[in-house]
């Protein structure tokens, strides 16, 4: 008699067991849906931001772009500035080779008629 109350005993404590598991994993189940969510969540968050860095890159190589073609046009005007005075120097220079030639065409002509 005592193994027929045992097993009842035993049957009853192990399906209580039983439901007790299925509340607790259902339970386990809800936290990981929670934690699911909050993944879903932080990834989506995630790539929102991603985007917003992406376009902030987008907008930085805009500019970057407008200013090469700044530096360029400002390059291109410094390499007509710096030719312009290099024909200015040149020409400074004949004028200068002429005065010279002139002087020493004049002192040649002073001596020769000295003489």
């Amino acid at each position: 008699m005592q193994t027929m109350v045992r097993e009842n005993w035993t049957d009853e404590r192990l399906d209580e067991f039983g439901k007790r598991m299925d509340e607790r994993f259902d339970r386990v189940d809800e936290r990981f849906d929670r934690a699911d969510e909050r993944i879903a969540t932080a990834q989506r968050e995630t790539k929102q931001e991603f985007q917003k860095v992406n376009e902030r890159f987008r907008e930085i190589d805009e500019r970057f772009d407008k200013a090469d073609v700044r530096f360029e046009s400002l390059q291109k005007e410094m390499n007509l500035r710096f030719e312009g005075i290099q024909k200015n120097m040149f020409h400074g220079l004949l004028g200068i080779a002429g005065v010279i030639i002139t002087a020493f065409v004049g002192l040649a002509s002073l001596i020769i008629a000295q003489m």
